[in-house]
């Protein structure tokens, strides 16, 4: 038996070897561009667990024949970087992958700086948190942003069909004969995980015995077992995981409590609460919104108790938020308006902000004029005056349509039509 995992071993050894990801290594796409115009700039890969994101950087540096160095950000030292340096001097050039780069502290970061400046260091950093929020300015700001997808369950067979054929880093030694069965639920209960798939399949093989002729043969049960999930099928006719995730959406925005929560059981026999969690927030501000404006809040919190209590009495609280968006009234105008706005601004229509909604909060801004002939709405009756806020250019626009969904909703447009009434500026 080999001693690396599988996982180790099947990493792709140039960018042509990378699993899925079309959408930045294939043909035209960046990622391809910079290596053949051999000029592989500093990024960051971000994604879920088992997309390759590692793999990757390394695919990338082979594909160039760059020297590099992988660390953690968080296990190793600044000394271990001071030594990454001195490589990259000896070398002319040196690519950093760096695990965990959301985890790399102020120190760390200040001595990688003026590497990255001069070239001598082409960093990836590779993370499962969005950069936006968990990366230092500083260093998001030397990088570009590749954000790395869950690989399809398609992109996994491949993958494990890829391993089982190997004979030199993969399992082509031994004499597998996995069936269909087998095979899609390592690609399916991954959930995008391929090293996870890999992992499993990797323990099949070797902890069950041959039979006489010297065949391992790998059933459905023996695939559940090493993957610690039950199979299950997303319906009679074997739909796709994501096809779940849409009826799941599609029924609660549709009002079916009964398939709402059918489909929601699916997804709890698939293990997949981030899936679950993802979809329920976004249904609760995109198809319910101001008609019930209490469902964000409420789907966060139910989804906060699933992941403290996790499976199985996660599906407690998952149940009764769900049925409570089912049966919600439903409106999609907050989003629909901000929507219309966006594709103004987008469009350049826009304009400049009234003069007297400028920021006058330092020196010199009332030689200017700005702020002066604001009013303070609190100042008067109901907290309410009369003064233009929208800039000239589109200062008639209305975006906001409410509709009458929701008593909250109602509320909010007997509101916005008496205040367009009032209105004369």
């Amino acid at each position: 038996m080999k001693q690396q995992p599988l996982a180790f071993r099947m990493r792709p050894t140039d960018i042509d070897g990378i699993i899925g990801q079309k959408h930045l290594v294939s043909e035209g796409k960046t990622i391809r561009r910079m290596v053949e115009a051999n000029r592989l700039a500093s990024m960051i890969l971000f994604g879920p667990p088992g997309t390759g994101k590692t793999s990757m950087a390394m695919a990338l540096a082979k594909s160039l024949r760059l020297p590099f160095k992988t660390l953690n950000a968080v296990t190793d030292k600044k000394k271990d970087m001071e030594i990454a340096v001195e490589e990259a001097k000896m070398h002319g050039r040196l690519v950093l992958i760096l695990d965990e780069v959301h985890r790399l502290d102020k120190g760390k970061q200040d001595f990688l700086l003026p590497h990255l400046e001069s070239n001598l260091l082409t960093l990836i950093g590779c993370t499962t948190s969005n950069p936006y929020h968990s990366i230092n300015p500083a260093i998001r700001s030397r990088c570009h942003l590749f954000e790395l997808y869950r690989l399809t369950a398609e992109d996994i067979e491949d993958a494990l069909r890829s391993a089982m054929e190997d004979d030199k880093e993969g399992l082509g030694e031994l004499q597998l004969d996995i069936t269909k069965d087998a095979l899609k639920h390592f690609s399916q209960s991954a959930n995008g995980d391929l090293r996870a798939a890999l992992n499993g399949l990797e323990l099949a093989a070797y902890s069950t015995p041959a039979d006489q002729a010297g065949v391992i043969r790998i059933e459905l049960e023996t695939a559940e077992e090493c993957m610690q999930k039950k199979s299950f099928s997303h319906d009679k006719n074997g739909d796709a995981h994501y096809d779940v995730l849409s009826a799941f959406q599609k029924s609660i925005r549709g009002s079916d409590i009964n398939a709402a929560l059918h489909y929601l059981g699916r997804l709890i026999e698939a293990g997949d609460l981030d899936s679950i969690a993802r979809r329920m927030i976004v249904i609760a501000y995109e198809d319910i919104g101001l008609a019930n404006p209490q469902a964000g809040p409420r789907a966060i919190a139910a989804v906060e108790a699933a992941e403290r209590l996790g499976f199985p009495e996660a599906r407690i609280p998952l149940s009764v938020a769900v049925s409570e968006l089912a049966l919600s009234p439903k409106s999609n105008s907050a989003y629909k308006a901000l929507d219309e706005a966006l594709m103004d601004i987008r469009k350049g229509n826009s304009g400049d902000v009234p003069v007297h909604l400028k920021d006058s909060h330092y020196k010199g801004a009332e030689k200017l004029g700005r702020g002066i002939d604001y009013k303070y709405p609190h100042n008067y009756e109901n907290a309410w005056v009369d003064q233009q806020y929208l800039p000239d250019q589109i200062n008639q626009k209305q975006y906001y349509k409410p509709l009458s969904t929701g008593k909250f909703e109602q509320a909010m447009k007997q509101v916005y039509e008496k205040i367009n009434q009032k209105k004369t500026k």
